[in-house]
C-alpha cells in the first residue's frame, strides 16, 4: 500500500532516499549491505536469491551477505507516514527480525536432547513453532540447521504408545517446513508411521488431525515412486480422516485449506480414487466449492475432475443436486485453471449423463461455452469446451446459435 502510492492521487510526494533503490518503492525493512548503501530488505534477497553478487547500486562484489536492519532510517519512514496519514498513508509495521541460527541451534539440540526434562524439550519445540509461524525466512533458519531430521525422530518416537505433546509439538513445526524426498521416502517407506500418521487424524485435537493431514500431503507430493504414493493413499482410513479434516467447520479455515491439498495429493493416485468416493469426498467438495480462495478453489476443480473420470465418482456427482450449476458458474469465474478444470468435469457427466446435459443447459452452459472457446484461455480449456459443446448439441434450445452451422468442429481433437 505505502510502497505503491502515487503522489499525484493522494497529494505527497515519498521522499526518494525512503525508497528502495531496486524496486522505487517505499522501504518497509530497510537494511543495509556491505557497501553502505540500504535497500528494502525483500528487495535485496531477491536480489541476491537470483544469483547477483554485486551492489545493485555501486556494482562492488558483495563481500559479506550480511543485511544490517537501519533502525534510523526505518524510524524516519514510519514518523512520515504517521505525519502524512491525512493522505492515505498507512504507518509500516516494525517488522520482526529473522531468527538468529545460533538461537534456533541452542532450542533444536534442548528439543532433541532426551537427557533434559519434558517440560524443558517442550518449551524449546514451543519457542521453535512460535518462530516459524512468523515468517518463511525463519522456516528457512530452521530447515537449515538439521531440524527436519531432529523433528521427525521426535514425531515418530512414540508410534507404541499414546503419544505425547512432545510428539505433536514436533508435527505441528515439521508440517510448516518443505522436506526432501528421501525424508518424505523415510515416512512412507514404514507402514507403522502411515498408520501413526492416519491414527492422529482423528485425534480429538483439530490442530492435531490438521497437521498430521498437512505432514501427509508434503510426503505424498515430494515423492516420484508411484509405488510409495500409492501405499500412503492405500492405508486404512486415510481418505475417511482428510474428508473429516476437509469437513470441519469454517471457523477452522486452514483446515479448509489443508484437507483439499492432502485429498487432491491423495487422489492423484488413480487406483484408489474410488475409496475417496465411498467416504464423501465428492459431497464435501461440491458442498464447500464456494467456500475456497482462488488456489484451493483450482485444486478443489483438479480433484472434482479427477474423480469424475471413475464410475463411481461421475455417479455421485450426478447425483448431488449442485454439482451441474456450481461447474457452469465456475467457468471464466476464477482462473484459467479452474475453467479448464471445471469443463474437463462438465464433460465426462455430460458423456455419462442426459440428465446431466439437460441440467446443464437449463444452468446456461452454452452462452459460457461459445465464450470460452473466443477467449484467450488454454488450448486445453477450449477443446474440451469444444467436445462439450458437440456433447450437448441434442439438447440445444431451437432457437440457440448453437444450431447453426457457422461453428466449427473441425478442431476438435481428443485429449
Amino acid at each position: 500500500m505505502p510502497g505503491s502510492l502515487d503522489p499525484l492521487d493522494v497529494g505527497v510526494q515519498i521522499p526518494y532516499h525512503f525508497r528502495c533503490p531496486i524496486s522505487l518503492e517505499l522501504m518497509r525493512d530497510p537494511v543495509t549491505v556491505c557497501t553502505g548503501q540500504t535497500y528494502d530488505r525483500q528487495s535485496i534477497e531477491s536480489w541476491v536469491a537470483t544469483g547477483n553478487t554485486t551492489c545493485p547500486v555501486t556494482r562492488s562484489p558483495l563481500s559479506d551477505f550480511t543485511f544490517i536492519p537501519n533502525h534510523t532510517l526505518r524510524r524516519l519512514i514510519q514518523e512520515w507516514c504517521v505525519a502524512n496519514r491525512a493522505f492515505g498513508v498507512e504507518r509500516i509495521p516494525t517488522p520482526k527480525q529473522p531468527a538468529d541460527s545460533s538461537l534456533v541451534r541452542s532450542l533444536l539440540n534442548q528439543a532433541a536432547a532426551k537427557s533434559n526434562h519434558l517440560n524443558s524439550r517442550l518449551s524449546a519445540l514451543k519457542r521453535l513453532r512460535g518462530l516459524a509461524r512468523d515468517s518463511d525466512k525463519n522456516r528457512s533458519v530452521i530447515s537449515a540447521n538439521n531440524a527436519r531430521e531432529i523433528l521427525l525422530s521426535i514425531v515418530f518416537s512414540r508410534m507404541d504408545s499414546d503419544s505425547t505433546e512432545l510428539n505433536h509439538e514436533s508435527l505441528a513445526i515439521l508440517s510448516m517446513l518443505p522436506l526432501s524426498e528421501p525424508e518424505c521416502v523415510f515416512v512412507a517407506s514404514d507402514p507403522d508411521r502411515v498408520s501413526y500418521l492416519v491414527a492422529l487424524l482423528f485425534h480429538p485435537s483439530v490442530d492435531v488431525r490438521v497437521n498430521s493431514a498437512a505432514l501427509i500431503e508434503i510426503v505424498v507430493a515430494g515423492m516420484r515412486s508411484p509405488e510409495l504414493r500409492a501405499q500412503i493413499s492405500n492405508a486404512d482410513d486415510v481418505f475417511e480422516g482428510v474428508v473429516g479434516v476437509l469437513n470441519y467447520p469454517l471457523a477452522y479455515p486452514r483446515a479448509l485449506k489443508v484437507g483439499i491439498k492432502a485429498l487432491f495429493a491423495l487422489c492423484l493416485v488413480k487406483q484408489h480414487r474410488q475409496r475417496a468416493v465411498s467416504v464423501g469426498a465428492v459431497e464435501a467438495l461440491i458442498d464447500r466449492l464456494q467456500d475456497f480462495e482462488k488456489c484451493d478453489a483450482e485444486r478443489a476443480l483438479a480433484t472434482i475432475e479427477l474423480l469424475s473420470r471413475i464410475p463411481s465418482g461421475c455417479g455421485a456427482l450426478a447425483s448431488h443436486a449442485l454439482t451441474v450449476p456450481l461447474l457452469v458458474k465456475i467457468i471464466l469465474k476464477i482462473s484459467e485453471r479452474a475453467t479448464e478444470y471445471a469443463a474437463g468435469a462438465l464433460l465426462s457427466l455430460c458423456s455419462a449423463s442426459e440428465q446431466a446435459q439437460r441440467e446443464a443447459v437449463a444452468a446456461g452452459v452454452l452462452t459460457q461455452l461459445l465464450l470460452l472457446v473466443q477467449s484467450d484461455c488454454t488450448e486445453r480449456a477450449k477443446r474440451k469446451a469444444q467436445m462439450l459443446l458437440k456433447q450437448l448439441r441434442d439438447c440445444w434450445p431451437e432457437d440457440s446459435i448453437g444450431n447453426s452451422d457457422d461453428f466449427a468442429w473441425s478442431d476438435v481433437v481428443p485429449f
